[in-house]
C-alpha cells in the first residue's frame, strides 16, 4: 500500500462500531471470539471512561480524509483474575472478559482500586485487543505505530505484571524479540524457551508477558521499559490530568476546550491552577509567575516546557492515591 499518515488518540463512543467491525473482520482475532463478538460493542461502550480500560484508535489521516485503521485495548485487572488467566487450560482473553462482564463479574479494577494499586503494590496489565484493518496488516509503519503507542499509553504506571496474547504470529514473534516471555503451562512460569514450536503455541490460547522481577534481567527492551517507575511529585487533580493528556496531543486552548467540552475560560483557569501547583515543587521548571494572558509567547513557552517534562515523566498523569 502507499504511504500512510498515522496518528492515534483515545477512543470515543462514536468510534466503537468501527472498532468492533475491525476486530470482527480480523483473520486471527475475530474467530477467537465466536458468538461473543455480538456483545463486544455494548461491553466496550459500558467501559469507556473507566481508568482501568485503555482504549486507543489509530487513524490514517491523509488529505483525502481520515480513516480508522486500527484499535488497541488493554485493561488493568485483579490479582485473582490474573492467576486464573495463567492457570491451564488457557483461554482467549476477549470472549472471557465479555462473558464475565455480562454476568456481573468484571475483573477490571474500579477507579479507586486503580489509584490504590498504582500508589502501593502495583498493577496487572492485560492486553485485550490490537487489531488493524486487513489492508494495513502488513504495513510496517502501522505495526510499529501500534507498538510505540502501547508503550506510550502505559509508561508511568507501577506495573507488577504484563500479560496477553499475540494478535498475529508476526506480532507474537515481535513481542518475544522485544523482551516478552511465553508462559509455560507445564512449568507454571514464564520461560526463556517455549514448550512447543512457536507456531504451535500461537495457534492455541497462550500467554506472552513479563513480571517486574523478570524485567530487571531484560533491561533495554521495550517491554522491560514499561516497568521503570518513579512516584509522581505534583499530585495533579483528575481534571488537570485530563487537560494535560489532551494537551500532549497538540493543539490550541480552543482545541482543548472543544475536546474536553468545557469553556475556554475554564481551560485558562486550569492552566493557572496547574502552574501554581508545579512552581513551588519545581521552580526551575516554571520559574516565573504565570501571566494573565496565557496565549502570550511567554505563556506558550511555559506550556511547552511543562509538556516536554510530562512526556518524560508520564507517572505524573497516572491515577494514584496521594
Amino acid at each position: 500500500m502507499g504511504s500512510v499518515a498515522l496518528r492515534h488518540r483515545p477512543m470515543r463512543r462514536k468510534d466503537v462500531p468501527d472498532c468492533v467491525e475491525i476486530v470482527a473482520a480480523h483473520p486471527v482475532i475475530g474467530p477467537r471470539y465466536g458468538s461473543a463478538i455480538g456483545d463486544l460493542r455494548r461491553v466496550w461502550l459500558g467501559l469507556l471512561g473507566r481508568e482501568a480500560f485503555r482504549a486507543v484508535v489509530f487513524e490514517d489521516a491523509k488529505e483525502s480524509g481520515v480513516r480508522t485503521m486500527g484499535v488497541g485495548i488493554s485493561v488493568f485487572v485483579s490479582d485473582e483474575f490474573l492467576l486464573q488467566f495463567k492457570a491451564p487450560p488457557f483461554f482467549w482473553i476477549g470472549p472471557e472478559l465479555i462473558n464475565r462482564i455480562n454476568r456481573g463479574d468484571s475483573p477490571l479494577l474500579s477507579n479507586k482500586q486503580m489509584r490504590q494499586a498504582n500508589a502501593d503494590g502495583g498493577l496487572n496489565l492485560v492486553t485485550w485487543d490490537g487489531a488493524l484493518r486487513s489492508e494495513y496488516l502488513n504495513c510496517v509503519e502501522a505495526n510499529e505505530a501500534m507498538f510505540a503507542a502501547f508503550v506510550g499509553q502505559h509508561r508511568g504506571f507501577q506495573l507488577k505484571e504484563l500479560a496477553g496474547h499475540g494478535m498475529t504470529f508476526e506480532t507474537f514473534e515481535g513481542q518475544i524479540r522485544s523482551g516478552g516471555m511465553v508462559f509455560s503451562a507445564l512449568g507454571g512460569h514464564y520461560a526463556d524457551s517455549p514448550d512447543k514450536p512457536l507456531r504451535e503455541v500461537f495457534a492455541a490460547p497462550h500467554i506472552v508477558g513479563l513480571t517486574r522481577e523478570l524485567a530487571k534481567a531484560r533491561f533495554g527492551t521495550w517491554i522491560a521499559s514499561l516497568f521503570v517507575y518513579q512516584p509522581p511529585q505534583f499530585g495533579f487533580r483528575p481534571s488537570e490530568k485530563r487537560l494535560l493528556v489532551v494537551a500532549l496531543q497538540g493543539g490550541t486552548d480552543e482545541d482543548l476546550a472543544s475536546a474536553l467540552e468545557i469553556s475556554l475560560s475554564a481551560v485558562k483557569k486550569a492552566w493557572r491552577s496547574i502552574y501554581d501547583r508545579v512552581t513551588p515543587l519545581s521552580p526551575g521548571l516554571i520559574p516565573d509567575k504565570v501571566p494573565e494572558e496565557l496565549t502570550s509567547e511567554r505563556g506558550k513557552e511555559k506550556k511547552q516546557r511543562l509538556l516536554a517534562y510530562l512526556r518524560e515523566h508520564p507517572e505524573e498523569l497516572r491515577p494514584a492515591s496521594l
